[in-house]
């Protein structure tokens, strides 16, 4: 497997497990695309087992209230774990290479979707925009309408999971799909639909569009743009394929497009962390209702069956199995 503008570091394939362990520590193509996110793996364990266990938090980590961070908190670690994982033994053969891939692709869907039920527990409510005793008489004043905003926030609230829900499941899919001959730009294709949960967050863009954000909740203004402009900053160079396009061969071992993009997916998770804390210590001031094991974990099971079976019909497909 060769990529664009990466001349040399290459594993052999296949590879025995042991020789993929002894790489992380040469100088190969894919050692830091490891290290990238073994790192943030560590550290985001230690920081979500200081919040759960060291916080000094009110309710125990089995809380019901606490169901929605442990969603979250899985969906983070879970990407960085199978992300390290695709990345150290995508050389063992032509199916564990694709298996460990569609898995990375899946984890980024469950994480995703973790982070929606966060915010649907702990950020949205706390939104004017979702508030309809603060919106009917603002739309109102604004356009003129007699508008009663309650039945259109209440549809949007029930609709939010589900939809997220599917989302997931139909990325991953694409995700998959992109690793056939059909797909001419598999990297862009991949970035869109990597995009495309982040829509579930508009809610929190259109309160600070219309209401003052920044005064109110100042910790989730600055880190919710900081982590979109990261975000950016990833995609560029996931599409781009810049510094290697620009020099091939120069930047095999050190500095290529898929190591910043690492790093700087890295900083926008880093500032997600800091506004849905934020978020859940608002919450655990006045929770407005607690969170149901169904609604939460009870979700994020059945989303790991569904992803568990597009995999399985993937790796069942050959075509699918064979490219990078």
């Amino acid at each position: 497997f060769v990529e664009c503008f990466i001349l040399s570091g290459y594993r052999r394939l296949p590879c025995t497990a042991q020789e993929c362990l002894a790489s992380v520590l040469k100088p190969t193509n894919e050692t830091l695309n490891f290290w990238t996110h073994f790192i943030p793996l560590l550290l985001f364990l230690s920081r979500f087992g200081r919040l759960f266990f060291l916080g000094g938090q009110d309710v125990p980590f089995h809380h019901p209230w606490l169901l929605p961070l442990w969603c979250y908190a899985s969906g983070v670690l879970l990407t960085f774990a199978m992300s390290c994982t695709a990345h150290v033994f995508s050389c063992l053969s032509l199916r564990l290479r694709a298996a460990f891939f569609y898995l990375d692709y899946a984890s980024i869907s469950y994480y995703g979707f973790g982070s929606t039920v966060a915010y649907y527990y702990y950020l949205l409510p706390g939104l004017s925009l979702l508030d309809a005793r603060v919106m009917t008489p603002y739309v109102q004043q604004s356009l003129g309408w007699h508008v009663d905003c309650s039945r259109l926030i209440a549809a949007y609230r029930a609709l939010v999971l589900p939809v997220a829900f599917l989302l997931a499941v139909a990325c991953t899919v694409a995700c998959c799909k992109s690793r056939t001959d059909w797909c001419a730009y598999p990297f862009a294709l991949r970035t869109f639909v990597f995009v495309m949960p982040l829509s579930m967050a508009c809610p929190i863009m259109l309160e600070s569009w219309l209401f003052d954000l920044r005064g109110e909740n100042p910790t989730l203004f600055v880190h919710f743009y900081r982590r979109y402009f990261w975000l950016v900053v990833a995609a560029f160079f996931n599409v781009s394929k810049i510094p290697e396009r620009i020099q091939p061969g120069l930047f095999d071992i050190i500095g290529h497009s898929h190591q910043l993009f690492h790093i700087f997916t890295f900083l926008s998770i880093y500032d997600q962390v800091y506004y849905v804390e934020e978020g859940l210590r608002q919450f655990l001031k006045a929770p407005p209702a607690a969170p149901t094991f169904l609604g939460t974990v009870g979700y994020m099971l059945l989303l790991v069956i569904c992803l568990g079976l597009v995999i399985r019909k993937f790796l069942n497909v050959s075509e699918f199995c064979c490219k990078k």
